[in-house]
């Protein structure tokens, strides 16, 4: 009696940088890492950050190293005598509360040049907790069910 050989084991997606590295082409990969596989960071807090300070001009975005920074703001109520700019990290792949930080930088115009001063330390934790509110809103809309 014949019998067919057993199919041959699918092939392991391997990262550039070896198991749990970086992934280019494979979704289904990305998709069991949780939301944020090939580039380090949970996906839905990156995308939950670029939501929240969409407001603020972007000077740079790193996806692999989950860094966001944004060029000066000076917000419409106090034109021209203040200004911000954020650092934002992204820790972690999982959505955790610790895994955001931002990082808030204030200047004041002294005559024609800008001065640093201290910015309201409670102002960076006001945009983490506005971040996680939105990353976990983004969580259970992907993961309602139908």
């Amino acid at each position: 009696m014949f019998e067919p050989a057993p199919p041959a084991p699918a092939p392991q997606a391997q990262g550039l940088f070896g198991p749990g590295g970086l992934t280019l082409f494979d979704r289904q990969e990305r998709s069991r890492a949780g939301g944020g596989g090939e580039i380090g960071v949970n996906a839905f807090l990156w995308r939950a950050t670029l939501d929240t300070i969409s407001f603020m001009p972007l000077s740079s975005a790193d996806p692999f190293g989950g860094v966001i920074i944004t060029d000066w703001y000076a917000p419409p109520t106090t034109p021209g005598g203040e200004r911000f700019k954020l650092n934002v990290l992204i820790k972690d792949q999982r959505l955790r509360s610790d895994g955001v930080k931002v990082t808030v930088f204030r200047q004041e115009r002294a005559g024609a040049e800008w001065r640093d001063v201290a910015a309201n330390t409670a102002t960076g934790v006001e945009l983490e907790n506005a971040i996680l509110t939105r990353a976990r809103q983004m969580w259970l809309d992907a993961n309602a069910a139908p």
